[in-house]
């Protein structure tokens, strides 16, 4: 018979910090996938001899702000380390970080699953620098290969967040990561932009037997930037390790890589254990004294967290659970939403939810742009909702407006009456309008006379046609199935 396993998962999540200058120097920091090599060195990032490493106080703040969001303990003292593993990517060779006494520990994350709400407990947060770039150059045409640094990113601020073994599944996995993206987002202290690598995730995958409290080999899969490939990993890592069981076979504590082309995880190196790293206090860096001044009036200053917001916005808004996850996913977004809400008080919140996430992101997925980067503005979106709520419009007029607001700017009555868009509610126009049309088709008059009822449909496309959509749908259908009844009775 075989074996149910239980997956046990922790990750450890690197977080750059949008300081203006480096972790431990005074040199700028530069986007890594824009800047040309190496204009942001100094000789501290350089590692030359002789050159001393200073603390960024905002650094430190940036840190503490996601610490005590977490609500971890802080260490009023906390110490840098030399991680003695060799960095080919960092000039000293070495890589300072925290390790023994960390900034912060013992903290949590609430997720959201499938299956509920869920703890997930952290095990500390630290502070490191961050190591450069390295570009391989395979041998080509009988040239030998080489290797090209570029110490840009080498020495920026980076977080460490580290997990307990608590997510079991990839679902979990995801949901955990998306969830501390939000919160650093929220924070201010990182822009969330994976895909230049600003936030890169590492998880430690093992199996055991259910009913097994035992901790059995781990693999770490490294350097995961989009939850699609951390979901993706995960999966594929657990269904490995499983097969490898079932067989009988050992299974290989090391680091793995992942092939997005081939969807599977791959060995990279055997991995290390943490007294691989030999781990001493940084001599040229004093200990790191954190005042509780200091950590209260950073903990006054935190803004209101998505999770607390992801509640206030089902509680009083009334809005589901989806559309609540989808609004509070960035600030930006959540604010938008609040003050569209506030400056059209008749429209009902979910109205409002419903065209943000619909008919505006949609728009953006269109044109692949960030919410940052659209040209319309919570008052003049209220304001296009107001005349959809008061009838000057219908639902598809309403759409095309947006539409052209999301391309030139305009505001939604300036579009309105230049295109002459307004919505005919004239009930004297109307029926004018469906008594035309019915006498203009006598054969389909006839059909419905003769009790194909369902030709009423065909004839309401047909004003609504006519009158390019502008006709108030709802007094078209009551004033069509009028005059159709009555010609009925007249039969």
């Amino acid at each position: 018979m075989k074996p149910n396993f239980e997956t046990i998962i922790g990750l450890e999540v690197h977080a750059e910090l949008e300081t203006r200058s480096k972790m431990f120097c005074g040199c700028p920091v530069v986007d890594s996938t824009e800047a040309k090599p190496n204009i942001a060195v100094c000789p501290v990032c350089a590692g030359m001899p002789g050159s001393l490493p200073v603390v960024n106080q905002q650094a430190v703040e940036y840190a503490l702000k996601v610490a005590l969001a977490l609500e971890c303990q802080i260490n009023n003292t906390s110490i840098f380390a030399r991680k003695n593993y060799f960095y080919p990517d960092l000039p000293k060779g070495y890589q300072i970080s925290q390790y023994e006494s960390p900034l912060a520990h013992h903290g949590h994350l609430k997720i959201r699953t499938q299956s509920g709400e869920k703890n997930i407990r952290i095990r500390r947060v630290h502070m490191e620098e961050d190591t450069g770039k390295l570009t391989h150059i395979p041998p080509n045409n009988g040239k030998p290969g080489y290797s090209l640094i570029d110490l840009n990113r080498a020495g920026v601020p980076l977080l460490e967040i580290v997990s307990e073994p608590d997510i079991r599944s990839a679902e979990e996995a995801r949901s955990y990561a998306v969830t501390l993206r939000t919160l650093l987002r929220y924070l201010g202290v990182n822009s969330g932009d994976m895909q230049k690598g600003v936030i890169r995730i590492e998880p430690n995958v093992s199996i055991r037997p259910i009913g097994s409290s035992e901790f059995y080999t781990r693999t770490e899969i490294k350097n995961l930037n989009s939850f699609r490939a951390l979901e993706r990993a995960v999966a594929y890592e657990i269904q490995r390790q499983q097969n490898l069981f079932r067989q009988g076979k050992t299974i290989v504590q090391q680091t793995m890589g992942w092939d997005e082309s081939h969807q599977k995880t791959f060995p990279q190196r055997t991995k290390e254990e943490e007294e691989d790293y030999r781990y001493f206090p940084e001599p040229d860096i004093p200990p790191l004294v954190i005042e509780d001044e200091w950590i209260e009036r950073i903990r006054a200053a935190l803004p209101e967290l998505p999770a607390a917001k992801y509640k206030r916005f089902i509680k009083t808004y009334r809005l589901s659970s989806d559309d609540a996850d989808l609004l509070i996913s960035a600030q930006s977004i959540s604010n938008y939403f609040e003050s569209t809400v506030s400056t059209c008080p008749d429209i009902p919140p979910r109205t409002v939810a419903n065209w943000i996430t619909g008919e505006l992101f949609g728009l953006i997925n269109q044109r692949n742009i960030t919410f940052e980067d659209i040209k319309i503005l919570p008052r003049e979106l209220s304001a296009l909702l107001s005349l959809l709520h008061h009838g000057e419009i219908n639902t598809n007029t309403a759409k095309a407006v947006l539409t052209e607001m999301f391309e030139t700017g305009n505001d939604p009555k300036t579009i309105v009456s230049k295109s002459g868009l307004n919505q005919i509610s004239n009930i004297a126009q109307i029926a004018k309008i469906i008594h035309d049309v019915i006498a203009a088709n006598p054969k389909e008059l006839e059909t419905y006379l003769n009790g194909k009822e369902t030709v009423s449909q065909w004839f309401f496309g047909q004003v609504m046609r006519g009158t390019g959509g502008k006709a108030n749908p709802k007094i078209v259908k009551a004033e069509l199935n009028r005059q159709l009844l009555e010609l009925k009775r007249k039969q």
